[in-house]
């Protein structure tokens, strides 16, 4: 076994490499780029060693860099994580010519099925089931245009060397053709160095499931049970599950001997994934083979309870699995969300800055198959559940993340801040787990896409299992707003408003020294209100009584009874409505008490009746109209400006395109205009909100 592994990742991957290494008695290295000289991984290994500059092709993409930190340290191996140098065969043939050991597949194998027009060849050789497509590279917009008429629209276009979905389109006409084409080679030439593309049948209503394997280097071969991976925005992958609701178990035998006959063909030696599209029918088809660690192995992890970094370091090291297929176990459900540094309210563009608050919720699950004891009690004591809304206490937290409180969120990688995990006995457990902690994780001063995930988790066709990949986009088609997220009890909100307000009054109440005489009083009748953004207004009257055992509140003619257990300090609220556990995020925004749960949010006044009266005859302030400027919606690099002052434009024409996060995001006009003034130059960093076009 080695006694220095080097990780070449930041972030949360590589502190869930240092975990286990550390669990198996293995010193780590740490390498950082000059902008995570602060980061978690740093803080979290024996030694580190900066290896360049914050962009990635000057540091984490600079093999010799890596390797240089690796002499210098005396580790023996080198673990890729994902992303970065994990797929890339000349860096994994590299590693192992300089004799140190790539812990990972051999490069051979990272070769076959790194290349997607190859590796289709290859599965169709060793009898995997393949999509229809154009299996060669394609040169030139009017090229694809041809293929995708001769296939038959909706097409997918791919880049070759592509994954994480950068350089991927689907085209449902010419127009989408040509555009996707040249779009994916750019993204694929900037992130993988090979704008290679090619283009194949896209399968409507698809399921995307991904088949875990795990080979070693004696021969033996096993798949750890599939993941459903459906849900997805614009081709990046939300939220995940184990195993999946649509499989049943000649699917999942069938699919898993496949995966396991590819892994076979090309001597596949670690963890790897073989993913498939499967079709409301049934019929499933080869995608590609991701030859690394994936980012949602935690649920393979929490069904199978292997640890897969420590088969990959033990397969690495030359010892054979310690197992056969059948002593794969599959037991419970598990469930993981991507928390992930973006603002769904604002067309999911990337957020960067300090993180001001990190509160995830309590970890109960710490690592493959290792669970504490408070969470085995649970397991004792729970049943499975009969409803969405039951079970969340014998559900397990886990969460894998590279972050801190009063830590960065850097514009030069991606966008995600951590993964949160849960498993439970059953799906429905695990979804109200899930629920439970996404309403108790409160991260501020960056935007999340925490509320997102808690809407998408309530939503009713999510808990039926009843979607494919293209559920996001027919259930959201304006995108995410907080008017299309509708909470089953609107009610709910302004009762928990007017109980935390009558508790803040109660608090004010009993502030000594003051006048005699002249003391606070505090009345049982309230109005809540609630403006929209037009400022149209909402009155509903309410009432509470404050007892020993918790407020009794009333509101439209019903009367809850809510208990607190948390501090009011705490923006992470736990209490009781009735008896029934709950989880919100309630917190004074302004003159407002912004209430979150499940996804649903509610900024609302708790005013005096009086109080009340007078409010409605504010005045109301419409927002500004910047319809006359462009302004950069993220914190970016801006690469290319692609109109001129005098200028007219159309709406849908494109006018600049920023780079953050390693996605190249394009601006287009929302109505037609003519340029007045370019007020940013192409190649600068542009600050959130800052104007980059006028308008006449």
């Amino acid at each position: 076994m080695f006694k220095k592994i080097l990780i070449a990742n930041r972030g949360e991957i590589a502190c869930r490499v240092i975990k286990t290494a550390r669990k198996m008695g293995i010193a780590t290295v740490a390498v950082y780029s000059e902008a995570d000289r602060d980061a978690l991984h740093r803080e979290l290994a024996d030694e580190s060693v900066c290896i360049g500059p914050a962009p990635s092709r000057a540091s984490y993409l600079n093999a010799d860099a890596i390797l240089d930190a690796c002499r210098q340290t005396g580790a023996e191996a080198i673990h890729p994580g994902y992303g970065f140098l994990s797929e890339n065969a000349e860096f994994a043939k590299r590693v192992e010519d300089e004799g140190f050991v790539f812990i990972g597949p051999k490069h051979r194998s990272i070769a076959a099925m790194g290349d997607k027009i190859e590796s289709k060849k290859l599965a169709a050789a060793a009898k995997v089931n393949t999509i229809p497509g154009y299996n060669e590279a394609i040169d030139t917009p009017e090229h694809a245009v041809e293929i995708a008429r001769g296939i038959g629209y909706p097409v997918m276009i791919k880049a070759s060397a592509g994954g994480g979905g950068k350089g991927l389109r689907v085209a449902w006409n010419d127009q989408d053709a040509h555009a996707g084409f040249t779009s994916c080679r750019n993204e694929a030439r900037a992130s993988f160095g090979d704008d290679r593309v090619f283009i194949e049948k896209f399968v409507e209503e698809p399921r995307h499931i991904e088949i875990q394997v795990l080979g070693d280097a004696h021969g033996n071969c096993v798949y750890l049970w599939e993941r459903e991976c459906s849900i997805q925005r614009r081709h990046q992958k939300v939220i995940e599950e184990a195993p999946s609701p649509f499989v049943d178990d000649e699917l999942r035998r069938a699919m898993g001997e496949q995966a396991v006959a590819l892994a076979r063909a090309v001597d596949y030696q670690s963890a790897g994934t073989v993913e498939f599209v499967v079709g409301s029918d049934r019929r499933f088809f080869f995608l590609e083979m991701n030859t690394r660690l994936q980012v949602e192995h935690p649920v393979t992890e929490s069904i199978t309870g292997l640890d897969l970094v420590e088969q990959m370091i033990r397969v690495a090291a030359g010892e054979p699995l310690g197992f056969a297929q059948a002593d794969v176990r599959r037991d419970g459900w598990s469930i993981e969300c991507r928390i992930n540094a973006e603002d769904p309210l604002r067309g999911f563009l990337p957020s960067t800055g300090r993180l001001v608050t990190f509160r995830p919720p309590a970890q109960t699950l710490f690592a493959a198959g290792v669970r504490s004891a408070e969470a085995e009690a649970r397991d004792a004591a729970g049943a499975a559940s009969s409803d969405v809304d039951a079970g969340a206490t014998t559900a397990r937290v886990r969460v894998d993340t590279g972050v801190y409180e009063g830590g960065e969120i850097p514009i030069h990688y991606d966008s995600m801040i951590c993964k949160l995990i849960v498993d439970a006995p059953d799906r429905l457990a695990a979804i109200a787990g899930m629920r439970d902690a996404l309403n108790g994780f409160v991260i501020r001063g960056v935007a999340s896409n925490i509320g997102f995930q808690a809407a998408l988790l309530a939503h009713p066709r999510f808990v039926a299992g009843d979607f494919d990949t293209g559920f996001i986009a027919a259930e959201y088609p304006e995108g995410f707003t907080l008017a299309a997220v509708r909470h089953a009890d609107p009610d709910f909100l302004a009762a928990l408003a007017v109980a935390v307000n009558r508790r803040v009054l109660a608090r004010s109440a009993g502030i000594s020294g003051q006048l005699p005489g002249h003391e606070l009083q505090v009345g049982e009748r309230f109005v809540v209100v609630e403006c929209d953004t037009e400022g149209k207004r909402r009155e509903t009257a309410a009432s509470v009584r404050m007892s020993a055992e918790g407020y009794d509140v009333t509101i439209a003619g019903r009367s809850r009874r809510i208990v607190f257990t948390s501090p009011l300090r705490d923006v992470a609220t736990v209490g009781t409505v009735d008896g029934k556990p709950f989880r919100a995020q309630i917190e004074r925004n302004g003159l407002s008490y912004r209430v979150i749960h499940n996804g649903a949010q509610a900024d609302l006044r708790v005013l005096s009746p009086r109080a009340a009266e007078l409010n409605a005859l504010m005045p109301f302030k419409a927002p500004p109209d910047l319809s006359k400027f462009l302004l950069s919606p993220m914190p970016g690099l801006l690469v290319d400006v692609a109109v001129e002052p005098g200028q007219a434009v159309r709406p849908g024409e494109r006018l600049a395109v920023i780079e953050a996060m390693k996605m190249e995001n394009i601006l287009v006009a929302s109505h037609a205009g003519v340029v007045a003034a370019v007020r940013a130059s192409k190649g600068e960093s542009l600050a959130v909100d800052q104007v980059i076009l006028e308008f006449e």
